[in-house]
C-alpha cells in the first residue's frame, strides 16, 4: 500500500534525523545504518532523500545537517516559547478593552490558537487554546496569509477549498486574496460575521526581531456589543501596542 510505504519511509528518515546531535554531527551510510538498526540500501536511501530534500548535505562521503534542519529546531523553540511570552500582553490588552484576546498561528492552512487571555462572560465567542480555524474566514488567518509569499498564497488558494459559513464568508479565490492584500497592506484584518454569525473579529502581526510574521494577535467580540468603529478606533491601537512589544521579544 502506498500510504503505508510512504508513512514507513518517513518513520525511518526521521530516525537518521534523530541520530544527529553533539557527539555525532555528522555521519556515513556506515554509521546511520549502525545507529538506527536500518540496512545500508536504506539507510543510503533515505540519507540521498535527506539531501534532495534540502535537510543534508553530502561532501562525498559524511552526510550533515544544513541550516533547513536547523530551523526544524528554531521552529520548536519559537512555538514553545511563543505562548508563555504572549500571556502577559493578552492579559493587557483584555485589561484595556475588556475583551478576550488571543495569539494564533498558521498550521495546516488554519489558525492555530496557542494563547488566550478569557474575559469571564456568561456567554463567550467559543475560541479556545488548541482550536483552529479556516484562515479564509478569519481575521488571524487574512494577517497570516499576509506573510505569505505571492506563490506561496496562490498555492494556498489552489488547494483551498472554501465553505460559505455565513453569506458573508469570503469564498471565491479573487475575494480572499483581496481581503489578505488589504490585510497586508493595513497591517491589520478586521472580519465582521464571515466566520461565525454574530461574531467581529480584529488581528494584526506579530512581527519577530528579524521582521518576519510569526503570528497573529486579535480580539473577538460579539456584534451586539462592539461595533466595527470601536474595533478600529479603540481596540487596533491598543492591539498593535502588545504586538509590537511582544514581537521585540521573538
Amino acid at each position: 500500500m502506498p500510504a503505508a510505504e510512504g508513512m514507513a519511509g518517513l518513520a525511518k528518515g526521521l530516525a537518521i534525523l534523530e541520530v544527529f546531535g553533539e557527539t555525532t554531527p555528522k555521519l556515513t551510510i556506515s554509521d546511520a545504518a549502525r545507529l538506527t538498526g536500518l540496512n545500508r540500501a536504506v539507510a543510503r536511501r533515505c540519507l540521498l532523500t535527506l539531501v534532495d530534500l534540502g535537510y543534508l548535505t553530502h561532501d562525498g562521503k559524511h552526510f550533515l545537517p544544513t541550516p533547513r534542519l536547523l530551523r526544524l529546531g528554531d521552529a520548536y523553540v519559537e512555538s514553545t516559547a511563543l505562548p508563555m511570552l504572549a500571556n502577559p500582553h493578552l492579559a493587557a490588552v483584555r485589561e484595556q478593552v475588556h475583551e478576550s484576546a488571543s495569539v494564533a498561528v498558521l498550521q495546516n492552512d488554519e489558525s492555530l490558537f496557542i494563547a488566550r487571555s478569557e474575559v469571564k462572560r456568561i456567554v463567550n465567542t467559543g475560541v479556545r487554546i488548541g482550536a483552529s480555524v479556516p484562515a479564509y474566514a478569519s481575521a488571524t488567518g487574512h494577517v497570516l496569509l499576509a506573510a505569505l509569499s505571492s506563490e506561496e498564497l496562490t498555492a494556498y488558494l489552489e488547494r483551498c477549498e472554501p465553505r460559505a459559513r455565513t453569506p458573508k464568508t469570503p469564498v471565491t479565490p479573487e475575494e480572499i486574496r483581496r481581503r489578505v492584500d488589504l490585510a497586508r497592506e493595513e497591517r491589520a484584518a478586521l472580519t465582521d460575521e464571515e466566520l461565525e454569525f454574530g461574531l467581529r473579529s480584529l488581528a494584526v502581526p506579530v512581527v519577530d526581531s528579524r521582521g518576519h510574521t510569526v503570528a497573529a494577535m486579535s480580539v473577538s467580540a460579539t456584534a451586539e456589543r462592539i461595533s466595527m468603529d470601536q474595533l478600529r478606533e479603540e481596540f487596533l491601537p491598543v492591539l498593535r501596542e502588545q504586538a509590537e512589544q511582544l514581537g521585540r521579544k521573538l
